[in-house]
């Protein structure tokens, strides 16, 4: 009965303080006094359509601000203020969207508008400053917890600075303690004889004791994978010292892609590789995808024909050039290329990169390839779903099979859908690679396009494209 209702019970909280929601009702507050003084002040009044407005407009801060982490977080005041503008900036731009597509834009005053986001900000970063210096006053006079920290990986010391870095957080790291068979992997911090670091009190075997001597209020368990630490035991023997245990498992030494937290029915789920595209994310993605496409293929129609006919012209054979590619999933198609070379037959089991110089390509083929035009044609393969306009480079078969053997992550990149352009093409990570370390960097920037994908980063990589698709490396 006890493991059920444990299982029943949601585990993944989101537990707000008092200081979070007084900020949330600061920023509501500096809000609606800035649009109402300058309503006011304009119009002499505030009429329907105006407090329409201002509701619409908290219900928006609220979702933009809660997807910001704004009340989440509190590092410098700087980094605080720009992720506050990044919030404000993001929640302006929903209501000029909602303001078209319900025709209501022209009700409403764009000088206003203009003055209540300088004015809002401005008001919202004061309240942060003056509730900072307030708040940071009243901790200074409330004792500060100690805590251990349980391990010695390179999360157990970041947690360690973390904690010491932000005065919000009410705690001090009074040691470590080490754990058995595993390495520390510190940078040399008691040795280098900085003032803040905290030393290793003792092993895990005098947790207990240690809790006593040194008046611990909290316990950071930082485990390895590798580590064999009875998890199990290590609770059972501090769980009747009255301190707030946190297991914090190091999955950081895996290769993270789109990793988070979930549960399944109160179930915690860690989630270490994952497609960003899910749900709503897919949809929209496909969305902008095919409107993009759409658009594109109406701007570049002409060049398609001119292109067409001077690769026909040329020298004989198609005018596209088909080729399998893995894409989403693993999951093969048929990508569409200009052809850029005079039509070869590859040796068995060999496919031969483009080099520079390189005899089988065509005339016109050498100018396609060193303007990417050859590429367009691809708009046809974002549009029946098998490419994204941003994404990873399918690569061809061979080498996929190529590089899989050398490269232990190169199969992530599969997590999303390929694209015409990517992140690793617009950093000039393109054309021939002649060493594995080229081939590398490409993994890795496209891994960190997976981790990090938005549509607001594909919309500047499509912007950063258009001054990229020409570089030394295209041939």
């Amino acid at each position: 009965m006890a493991y059920r209702n444990n299982y029943s019970r949601t585990l993944l909280q989101r537990r707000s303080n008092l200081s979070n929601i007084v900020q949330q009702i600061l920023d509501g507050a500096a809000v609606i006094s800035a649009s109402y003084a300058l309503i006011a002040h304009h119009l002499g009044g505030v009429y329907s359509a105006y407090i329409n407005f201002i509701l619409v407009q908290l219900v928006v801060m609220a979702l933009v601000y809660d997807r910001f982490a704004i009340y989440r977080s509190n590092g410098h005041l700087v980094d605080k203020g720009l992720n506050l503008l990044k919030a404000w900036a993001i929640t302006f731009l929903i209501l000029i969207v909602i303001g078209f597509l319900t025709k209501q834009s022209a009700n409403y005053s764009r000088y206003l508008m203009m003055q209540l986001f300088v004015l809002g900000f401005a008001t919202q970063l004061l309240m942060h400053l003056l509730f900072r210096l307030v708040y940071q006053r009243l901790i200074r006079n409330q004792q500060t917890e100690k805590v251990l920290i349980v391990g010695q990986s390179r999360l157990a010391y970041y947690l360690q600075h973390k904690i010491s870095d932000n005065p919000w957080v009410g705690e001090q790291v009074a040691g470590f303690v080490t754990i058995p068979g595993e390495e520390s992997k510190g940078s040399g911090r008691k040795a280098a004889g900085r003032k803040n670091d905290p030393t290793i009190l003792g092993s895990i075997d005098a947790l207990p004791t240690l809790i006593d001597e040194h008046e611990i209020s909290t316990v950071y368990i930082v485990t390895q994978l590798k580590s064999a630490v009875d998890l199990e035991t290590i609770y059972a023997e501090i769980l009747d010292k009255h301190v707030a245990i946190h297991w914090i498992p190091d999955i950081f030494s895996l290769r993270l892609v789109n990793h988070s937290v979930k549960e399944i029915s109160g179930i915690p789920v860690l989630t270490l590789a994952e497609t960003p595209l899910i749900g709503m994310r897919l949809l929209l993605k496909s969305i902008v995808d095919k409107v993009l496409s759409v658009l594109i293929l109406l701007m570049i129609f002409p060049i398609l024909i001119l292109v067409a006919i001077a690769v026909k012209l040329d020298s004989p054979g198609p005018i596209f050039f088909r080729q399998s590619r893995a894409g989403w999933s693993g999951k093969t198609f048929k990508i569409w290329k200009f052809r850029s070379m005079y039509v070869h037959q590859e040796e068995a089991g060999k496919l031969k990169q483009a080099s520079k110089g390189d005899s089988r390509i065509t005339r016109v083929g050498a100018f396609i390839r060193k303007t990417s035009l050859d590429e367009l044609p691809q708009v046809f393969n974002v549009l029946t779903g098998d490419m994204s306009l941003v994404g990873p480079r399918p690569h061809a078969i061979q080498h996929d099979k190529e590089y899989s053997e050398r490269i232990s992550e190169y199969f992530t990149r599969h997590q999303i859908k390929p694209g015409i352009t990517g992140l690793a093409q617009v950093r000039g990570l393109r054309g021939e690679t002649t060493d594995i370390e080229q081939m590398v960097l490409r993994i890795e920037s496209d891994i960190e396009y997976i981790n990090n994908w938005s549509i607001w980063l594909d919309i500047s990589i499509l912007f950063r494209t258009v001054f990229a698709f020409t570089g030394k490396g295209a041939y």
